[in-house]
């Protein structure tokens, strides 16, 4: 049975703010329970999480925010934006709804590059992390394969790139790195458009872009925090993802100990749109066996 969608126009009105050094964030948390935080990808939102949200509240108290660029947040243009300044931000929102006992992540995209630093940081006794759930995302540097539009806005016009962005490039993009079969409708490209247009979004893109070239200057850190193999890992990754899909998996199973992976066929980059109901089974899986040794390796 599908999972119930929760249209824009709602999941923006149950969102909630808090301040983060001088900039307005965006959150919504919902939920009893141990707590679970939801860390989004570029360049989209919290939305992205909408058809999960409902299902994981009814076991979890869920978190999750529109990072500092991203979505409804604030999108200052004379800012340096940092994988690890979003990683303060999430220790912030945690702090601001009054979390203190371990956090569990589920992360996607650039999403997986603050949860890396934050399980980093869980080894520096700087933040409690129960588990790390990672969806498709750049987690070592040698296998990300940027799309052309990403390349752009890391190139010396990326400011001339971003500023000319829009829906159609956002369609172009998007049409490569979904599964053939799980494409976004026209109804939910205008809403992924509307968050990243919110509060002039396209001027900032190549600011944000910056991510790439801070994954690979943090890349041994991260990997070492994620082979320590204290904080059981999981990752459900789209098979067919260009970006980070199979050849990204087939990395983490030779780098990390016990590699615990589920690769969706047909599936792209976006696994919790184009397949939300696989994802909740493969997530409520890991956490049910949390207290038993994780197995090698899923398929669905």
């Amino acid at each position: 049975m599908p999972l119930a969608e929760i249209p824009l126009s709602v999941w923006r009105k149950r969102g909630q703010t808090f301040v983060f050094r001088g900039q307005t964030i965006r959150y919504w948390t919902a939920g009893q329970g141990e707590p679970l935080l939801l860390i989004h990808g570029f360049p989209t939102a919290s939305w992205d999480w909408h058809f999960l949200w409902q299902p994981l509240t009814q076991r979890y108290r869920v978190i999750a925010c529109d990072m500092l660029g991203f979505g409804d947040s604030a999108k200052p243009v004379d800012h340096e934006y940092s994988l690890l300044e979003q990683a303060d931000l999430q220790q912030a929102l945690l702090a601001h709804v009054n979390v203190e006992q371990p956090v569990h992540l589920l992360a996607h995209d650039y999403g997986d590059s603050v949860a890396q630093e934050l399980l980093a940081r869980h080894y520096e006794a700087r933040i409690d992390i129960a588990s790390c759930v990672f969806l498709n995302g750049g987690l070592f540097p040698e296998t990300h394969r940027p799309i052309l539009m990403q390349k752009l806005l890391l190139s010396p016009l990326g400011w001339m790139i971003g500023r000319a962005f829009s829906r159609d490039g956002l369609v172009r993009s998007f049409r490569q790195i979904f599964g053939p079969q799980s494409r976004p409708t026209e109804s939910e490209m205008d809403d992924f458009w509307s968050l990243i247009e919110s509060n002039h979004g396209p001027r900032i893109m190549h600011k944000l872009i910056a991510y790439i070239p801070e994954r690979r200057a943090q890349r041994e850190r991260w990997v070492a925090a994620m082979q320590r193999g204290e904080v059981q890992l999981r990752v459900i990754d789209g098979e067919v993802d260009p970006i980070s899909g199979a050849h990204m998996v087939e990395r983490y199973r030779e780098l990390i100990p016990n590699p615990d992976t589920v690769l969706l066929p047909g599936i792209g980059h976006y696994p919790q749109t184009e397949a939300p109901g696989q994802v909740l089974k493969h997530y409520l899986v890991f956490r049910d066996q949390l207290v038993s040794p994780p197995r090698r390796a899923a398929c669905s």
